[in-house]
């Protein structure tokens, strides 16, 4: 009986975590539905919905430019390492450009999105929830979707997308600054480079991972938060279960994206 009791504790335990799961992609779901149904027609707070906008894109404007310049550069100088064993330097705003609209720049400025908004978002709401905010919501006949959520959920995905634009436009700034002093190749050979060999496809398989990756930030963040019970305890659970996940779609869906369009 003993060893038949520890045996079945790692089971116990995996069959404990694949409900936990199965449970919050539930919630997933269905705060997905609910986000859906509120958007056809769309009821949506005008002025939260401004105030999101402001606090989720102008606010996230700085980090996002940082992040994109250095982006740029290590890809340049990645991409350098080939450019000098070959003398290939016609392509190296190919070379950084392609890898930069395609895949590292929307990632890395989405995991940054997710640290800074999603855990913000989460705790925002977590907040409300354990102090009874969203109960009275309820009591004065306001839908707490309406009024909370589809303001943030809206302003996720629009400041995500147009985040990852400046990203893209501040890295081949970076790559080309770069790769003029690191490397001594021009900027003008560079961007020539960029623009004879990266086509509109390039940048806009970028731009479609950066609504995807809203929508998942915005679904997850809003989930967790809205769902928090536990007090102060809790709310620092639901960010960080936040954060996890919405890295985990993140990376889910870059494959998914990636895989349905090439």
């Amino acid at each position: 009986m003993r060893l038949t009791s520890v045996l079945s504790v790692p089971f116990a335990m995996v069959g404990r975590r694949t409900l936990d799961i199965a449970t919050e992609m539930g919630g997933m779901t269905l705060m997905a539905g609910a986000i859906l149904r509120r958007l056809f027609p769309p009821r949506v707070d005008g002025a939260e919905l401004m105030r999101n906008l402001y606090n989720v894109g102008v606010k996230s404007f700085p980090i996002i430019l940082v992040t994109g310049v250095f982006v740029g550069a290590i890809m340049v100088i990645q991409a350098g390492l080939y450019v000098e064993k070959y003398e290939a330097t016609g392509f190296i705003g190919w070379g950084a450009g392609f890898a930069t609209l395609r895949e590292v720049s929307p990632i890395m400025i989405a995991l940054m999105f997710n640290g800074r908004v999603g855990a913000k978002n989460t705790a925002e709401i977590g907040t409300m929830k354990v102090t009874e905010q969203v109960d009275a919501l309820r009591t004065l006949a306001i839908d707490p979707v309406s009024y909370l959520i589809m303001p943030r959920f809206i302003a996720m995905v629009v400041m995500m997308t147009l985040l990852v634009v400046v990203g893209d436009a501040t890295a081949l700034i970076g790559g080309a600054f770069t790769s003029q002093f690191l490397l001594g190749v021009d900027v003008q050979l560079f961007f020539r480079s960029f623009v004879d060999l990266i086509h509109l496809e390039d940048f806009l398989l970028g731009v479609y991972k950066a609504i995807t990756f809203g929508i998942a930030v915005g679904v997850v963040s809003c989930h967790f938060g809205i769902t928090v019970t536990g007090g102060a305890v809790g709310v620092g659970r639901a960010v960080n279960d936040s954060v996890v996940a919405s890295a985990i779609w993140i990376f889910v869906l870059n494959y998914v994206v990636t895989t349905l369009i090439i």
